[in-house]
C-alpha cells in the first residue's frame, strides 16, 4: 500500500501541474510538463513513471465526465471541499476500477483529502462513486459530451459537421489512446530491415493500413530509447502524417517550401522520398523547434534541407517569388484531430483558440501563395477535424486567390486508397475511418 500511496502522490501532484498550464494561454504541453516532473524525480523508476503518465493521461481523457461526476456526488458537501479535494476526487473516479481497486480508495481518500470535515463524509461519498447518478442533460449533445467527456462546444461543432450517429463514432475513436507508429527511414534502411532489427530489440510490429513506409509497434514503449531510432533507423510520426507527404510524391529534383516546419517530421519525410536530392527550405518562426530538426536531420542522413528561422513568412518572398514546385503548409491549428494522443487539448482549446488559429491560416497561406512558381502545387493541411480550419478556409482562399484551383493529388497512392472526394477534391483522414489521427488536406495548382 506505500508504495500504491507514493504513486497516487506523484500522479496527483502531477495531474495538478499540468491542469494549472493547460488553463494558462500559453502554458507547457502535457507532455513536457510531465518530462520536466520526471527530469527532476530521477528516483522514480520505470514502471513507476508509466503508471503516473499513464493515470495523468487517462485524468486529461475524461475531465470533463469525471468533473461532473464528482460534482454530482460531493453536491451536498460543496460548502466544505476545497478545490484541491475536488481535483483529487476527479482523478479517482478516473483510476478506480483500474489502477486501483475500490477497496483501496478509502485509505488512499484518509491520506491524502486535506479537508478534516470531508472526511467524516468520505464512505457516502465513495458510495455515491459506486453507485453514481448521471447528471441530467437537457439535449443529445449535451449527453455525447458527457458520456464522451468532451466540452460541449466541441460537440456541437462536430455534430453540425458530421450528424449525431458520426460524431458518437469520432468521439470514441478520439477517446482512444493511438498506437505507436514509426515512419522507417529510406535514406538508411529498408522497412523489412528496420522490422527485423525491432525484433532484435524485442519489440514486434506489423504493416500499417495503408503507408508502405509505416509500422505500428505491438505495444506501448519509450521508442527513442532504441538504439533503432538513435541510429535514425526510424522517425515516430502517425500514419496520417505519413500520407500527407506520400500523397505529394515529390520528385529528385524539386524545389520545396516546408513553411511551417516545426522540428521537421515532414521535411524529413520530404528528404526521404526526394533520395537527399533537391531543394528543401524548413522556414519555421521557432528557432528551438529548428534546431530540433538540424538534430533530427543529422541523426537521419538527410542534407538536402537548408533550415530557415523567419520572423514572418513574408520576409521569404525576395527570394523565393514564384520559386517552389511545391509550398507545403502544415498549418497551426486547434489539434483537435490528435486528441488521442494529446487529451489535454480538450481542457486547453476553447472556441477562441480556433477564432485564433482560423485568422493566422488565412494569413500564412495568402503569404505562401505568390512562393509557388506557375504549374507548381499549394499543399494545405491541418491536423484539426474542425470546418472552421480545414474545408472552409480553403474555399475562403480560392475566392481571394483565383490563379489558384483545386486539384486532386497524382501520386499513385493517392490514386490507389481513392480517399479524394470528386466534387470536393480534398481529403481528410478521420480516426474511427482510417485507424489514424483526424487530418486534413487540400491540393491547389496555381494555374498563372
Amino acid at each position: 500500500m506505500m508504495k500504491l500511496e507514493s504513486n497516487v502522490g506523484h500522479t496527483f501532484e502531477a495531474f495538478q501541474r499540468v491542469v494549472e498550464q493547460l488553463l494558462k494561454p500559453q502554458g507547457i504541453p502535457p507532455d513536457s510538463m510531465l518530462n520536466s516532473y520526471f527530469r527532476a524525480r530521477k528516483y522514480l523508476g520505470s514502471k513507476d513513471r508509466k503508471f503516473i503518465a499513464e493515470n495523468v493521461y487517462n485524468a486529461l481523457r475524461y475531465y470533463h465526465w469525471s468533473t461532473a461526476m464528482v460534482e454530482n456526488a460531493i453536491r451536498s458537501f460543496n460548502e466544505e471541499i476545497f478545490d484541491e479535494d475536488k481535483q483529487f476526487l476527479t482523478l479517482l473516479m478516473t483510476m478506480s476500477g483500474g489502477s486501483i481497486q475500490p477497496s483501496q480508495v478509502l485509505s488512499l481518500c484518509e491520506k491524502f483529502l486535506k479537508s478534516a470535515q470531508l472526511r467524516q463524509f468520505i464512505p457516502k461519498i465513495l458510495h455515491r462513486f459506486e453507485h453514481p447518478t448521471t447528471p441530467e442533460w437537457k439535449d443529445r449533445n449535451e449527453e455525447l459530451a458527457l458520456r464522451y467527456s468532451f466540452p460541449l462546444w466541441i460537440v456541437e461543432r462536430f455534430v453540425r459537421q458530421y450528424g449525431e450517429e458520426e460524431t458518437e463514432r469520432l468521439c470514441a475513436a478520439l477517446n482512444e489512446p493511438a498506437p505507436i507508429t514509426i515512419r522507417v527511414n529510406t535514406l538508411l534502411t529498408i522497412v523489412d530491415a528496420c522490422q527485423a532489427r525491432l525484433k532484435s530489440e524485442g519489440i514486434d510490429s506489423v504493416r500499417t493500413r495503408f503507408s508502405p513506409v509505416g509500422l505500428t509497434l505491438s505495444k506501448r514503449m519509450n521508442a527513442f530509447s532504441l538504439q533503432t531510432f538513435r541510429d535514425g533507423w526510424f522517425e515516430v510520426q502517425d500514419e496520417g502524417s505519413q500520407l500527407i507527404t506520400l500523397f505529394i510524391d515529390p520528385k529528385p529534383t524539386d524545389r520545396i517550401l516546408d513553411a511551417c516546419a516545426g522540428s521537421g517530421g515532414k521535411t524529413l519525410a520530404f528528404a526521404a522520398l526526394m533520395k537527399n536530392r533537391g531543394e528543401i527550405v524548413a522556414a519555421d518562426v521557432n528557432e528551438v523547434r529548428l534546431q530540433e530538426l538540424r538534430k533530427r536531420a543529422r541523426r537521419a542522413g538527410v542534407h538536402n534541407v537548408r533550415v530557415q528561422n523567419v520572423t514572418t513568412l513574408d520576409e521569404l518572398h525576395t527570394k523565393y517569388h514564384n520559386y517552389f514546385d511545391v509550398v507545403f503548409v502544415d498549418a497551426p491549428c486547434s489539434g483537435l484531430g490528435t486528441l488521442r494522443r494529446n487529451p489535454g487539448f480538450k481542457i486547453s482549446v476553447t472556441e477562441t483558440t480556433v477564432d485564433a488559429v482560423s485568422a493566422k491560416q488565412r494569413q500564412i497561406l495568402d503569404s505562401v501563395a505568390p512562393l509557388v512558381k506557375i504549374n507548381g502545387m499549394l499543399v494545405y493541411t491541418t491536423c484539426s477535424v474542425l470546418m472552421e480550419e480545414n474545408e472552409n478556409q480553403i474555399e475562403s482562399f480560392l475566392k481571394r486567390n483565383p490563379l489558384f484551383t483545386p486539384i486532386i493529388p497524382q501520386s499513385t497512392l493517392a490514386s490507389n486508397l481513392d480517399l479524394f472526394s470528386k466534387q470536393l477534391p480534398w481529403c481528410t483522414l478521420l480516426p474511427h475511418l482510417h485507424r489514424t489521427d483526424g487530418f486534413f488536406c487540400a491540393f491547389l495548382r496555381r494555374l498563372r
